[in-house]
């Protein structure tokens, strides 16, 4: 079985933000010459997420919004609010998830029509965050 490991870079701008990752995930699995298998897309980091939807700029803005809007960012209710102000980031990267896991067949990354991969950035914005693409497989 191969295992290839690359790590993504990315930058955020905004505090809540959805950067397209999809192409250099995609190099990865090219890269890993893994024919048939797995790739796990994996954020290193508390207050971030990997999500999997469509490109489509309205889209993304409901996302943005409605993950605010649930997540409740500066709220009073928060405890850990009173350390740092991103209980909120906590909470969402917990719910969401910092992990997202893609077939691979014959050496492409199968996602459907409309998914692309996303870091879900919600303590931005940040000088760099990470992402790990393993990929698993023969």
């Amino acid at each position: 079985m191969k295992v290839y490991t690359k790590e993504i870079k990315v930058r955020t701008h905004e505090r809540f933000e959805l950067i397209d990752i999809t192409d250099p995930v995609e190099e990865a699995v090219r890269e890993s010459g893994v024919r048939n298998g797995i790739a796990l897309v994996f954020a290193t980091h508390a207050t971030a997420a990997v999500i999997a939807n469509e490109h489509e700029q309205g889209l993304i803005e409901d996302i943005k919004n409605k993950v605010a809007e649930f997540t409740e960012p500066g709220s009073s209710k928060w405890r850990h609010n009173m350390i740092d102000d991103n209980a909120h980031a906590h909470i969402g990267s917990a719910l969401f998830g910092q992990e997202r896991i893609f077939p691979v067949v014959n050496g492409r990354l199968v996602r459907g029509v409309w998914q692309n991969i996303f870091l879900l950035e919600m303590d931005g914005p940040r000088h760099e965050r990470r992402v790990i693409v393993t990929v698993l497989g023969e």
